[in-house]
């Protein structure tokens, strides 16, 4: 069997989890059948190893950038008549894995990273073509041959999303990690550079400026983190200049009150994070949406106590008062979901021997039950099943 892979995103062109997920399948999958991968061209970047990137036909200067997207899943549909079974993952590759599908007779499978219905902040940084990307999605989904969810939590917002979709064709296959290159590392070197102190208890947040990720609900919240503790922000990439803005007014008021504050707004390394997360005291997550979340089992895997929102799926990773805590997300609410991380966070600082044991059993549960050998099982599973 053969199986086209189709993504924007593609080593070393990787920016969020839906990258880190094929970058890791993909070898995994090739110990099982061969893969053709098909991704995005990014100016600048060299073509992946591995892999057929494509490039969109010249568009008029100011032309929406979802017409670029479609561009390009136009110049990957023509290319699949090999493959056996098709499988896009996101928006930005599920039309070249429907339109792909009908031209060449092959089945294809959605990856559920997220949904466009419930990210609407995405109409700020899109415009008009959030719509295009929301038909898009819809258009591929209630077609698609069969849906794999990233998580129980995914799965359900995918059949509430999209109630036309069959039920029995949504199947759960979770993220994974590589618990060999996500371990505890020793070396201090990102954090000094960086002006972080080691000897001093380290919150950490990994993630994009997105109103995804909560970003903005952390910095409310690290207004009542222990004094004693570094607020150390790896965030980058903001989806809007106003929402760059927005997150530089609120981390220089959080400055003017507290020292240890610390952003880094470039793009680090994965060995630079590994080190981040192995020594912080706790990563928090405070996402208002999150299928899975690829970066909890980073922290997990690296042996760190995580604090994290109930939502999506992270409760199917994080066990609450286990590998860490859990705060509940009420969008009517922030301000009780704010004051919530801030309890959380301060009670591990304040008991490390408590943060390490979470991280101890975070590390077990990582290797234990979310290798990517095991999920690249899985969905061969699914693909024998629509071929």
């Amino acid at each position: 069997m053969r199986a086209g892979l189709l993504t924007r995103e593609y080593p070393p062109a990787v920016y969020g989890g839906a990258g880190v997920h094929v970058g890791h399948l993909v070898p995994a999958l090739r110990e099982l059948l061969d893969v053709d991968v098909h991704c995005f061209a990014e100016p600048g970047i060299d073509a992946p190893a591995g892999a057929r990137a494509h490039s969109a036909p010249p568009l008029p200067d100011g032309a929406n950038a979802a017409l670029t997207t479609l561009g390009v899943d136009l110049s990957m549909a023509a290319e699949l008549e090999r493959c056996d079974v098709l499988h896009s993952h996101t928006w930005y590759a599920n039309m070249a894995g429907h339109i792909g599908g009908l031209l060449h007779g092959r089945p294809h499978v959605v990856t559920a990273h997220s949904l466009e219905p419930l990210r609407p902040w995405k109409a700020e940084q899109l415009g008009g073509g959030y719509r295009l990307s929301s038909w898009v999605e819809r258009t591929a989904y209630e077609a698609a041959n069969a849906v794999i969810a990233v998580s129980h939590g995914m799965r359900r917002d995918v059949l509430a999303a999209y109630p036309a979709i069959d039920p029995e064709l949504v199947h759960v296959v979770h993220n994974g990690i590589d618990t060999q290159f996500y371990a505890p590392d020793p070396a201090r070197d990102t954090l000094l550079e960086h002006g972080v102190d080691p000897d001093r208890p380290i919150v950490v947040f990994v993630g994009r400026i997105t109103r995804q990720k909560g970003l903005t609900h952390l910095v409310a919240a690290a207004h009542r983190f222990d004094p004693a503790a570094q607020v150390v922000l790896c965030a980058g990439a903001p989806d809007t200049p106003e929402l760059a803005a927005e997150t530089e007014r609120a981390v220089a008021e959080l400055s003017e009150t507290r020292d240890g504050v610390v952003w880094i707004q470039r793009m680090l390394k994965t060995t630079e994070v590994r080190q981040l997360l192995s020594a912080a005291t706790v990563f928090v997550c405070p996402s208002v949406y999150e299928p899975l979340g690829i970066v909890n089992l980073e922290a997990m895997a690296c042996g760190t106590a995580v604090v994290a929102s109930d939502v999506g799926g992270i409760p199917e990773v994080v066990v609450d008062g286990g590998t860490g805590l859990l705060v509940h997300y009420d969008p009517s609410d922030t301000a009780t979901f704010e004051e919530a991380i801030a309890d959380r966070v301060n009670a591990l600082v304040a008991d490390p021997d408590r943060a390490a044991l979470m991280g101890e059993r975070g590390r077990e549960r990582a290797v234990s039950e979310f290798t990517w050998s095991e999920m690249a099982r899985r969905t061969v599973e699914v693909y024998e099943r629509v071929v």
